[in-house]
């Protein structure tokens, strides 16, 4: 189980499942997973989406799988190619179904903040900012982020700033998938080597849990993708991603 399950696996698999038939869906930069649940989606499901890229493709078809989610080789084979202007144009008018967008760290409201890490005139880290994802996280008909860790300093009660907010659908971690209703983030389901226990002791902020499960194994599909897209495993080292 933790071979086919591991939590690289399971964090590129349930980024993956955000995707729905018919919509459009974006991957941003420094964004290895998403880029690689995007491209497993095209592969392991029986549905056409619109996928776009921050580096401007349209449907690529790239030559090979890049380490960069910014790499211009995926807008090889694109249908179109778009600036970034046309990215947050799209979002804005209502026609991004969902937008993939990183986070540092993110509150039981789906809030993000990529801003700093302590008091903002003194921060213990200065991180990038909001760029993109301030406009398109409130814009987006949906956003979705992801975490390599799941602890009380990645998932706050408070957030140290505010960058971002309204839009966010859903936070996948190496342990459970989260999902916005009702206003706040709740467990959606867990690893099925983890308990529902050891999620919410993790967790910085109150996580209802009610009608949560654990989270179906990959499927054989789903499981071939991933290894086609990366065969020699060198995404999954540099990921460094643990279960705990």
């Amino acid at each position: 189980m933790a071979e086919s399950w591991s939590p690289f696996s399971y964090l590129v698999t349930n980024l993956a499942r955000f995707v729905r038939p018919d919509e459009v869906t974006f991957s941003g930069v420094n964004s290895s997973l998403p880029m690689l649940a995007c491209l497993l989606a095209k592969r392991a499901y029986d549905f056409d989406f619109v996928y776009l890229n921050v580096a401007g493709g349209v449907d690529p078809e790239p030559s090979h799988v890049p380490l960069s989610s910014s790499d211009p080789v995926l807008a090889e084979g694109s249908t179109a190619v778009f600036a970034n202007e046309d990215f947050y144009d799209l979002c804005t008018r209502g026609r991004m179904d969902l937008c993939f967008l990183g986070a540092a760290q993110i509150d039981g409201y789906g809030r993000t903040n990529v801003s700093c890490i302590g008091d903002w005139h003194r921060p213990k880290v200065r991180l990038p900012g909001g760029g993109g994802g301030a406009v398109m996280l409130p814009t987006a008909r949906r956003a979705c982020t992801w975490r390599t860790e799941h602890s009380r300093r990645t998932l706050v009660e408070r957030l140290d700033f505010v960058t971002a907010a309204g839009g966010m659908y859903g936070v996948v971690t190496p342990i459970a998938v989260l999902v916005l209703r009702e206003g706040r983030l709740r467990l959606d389901s867990w690893h099925p080597e983890v308990d529902v226990e050891e999620v919410v002791e993790r967790t910085g902020f109150d996580l209802v849990t009610t009608d949560a499960r654990p989270t179906p194994m990959p499927t054989d599909r789903e499981r071939a993708a991933l290894h086609a897209l990366d065969p020699d495993g060198r995404f999954e080292r540099d990921a460094a991603v643990r279960l705990r």
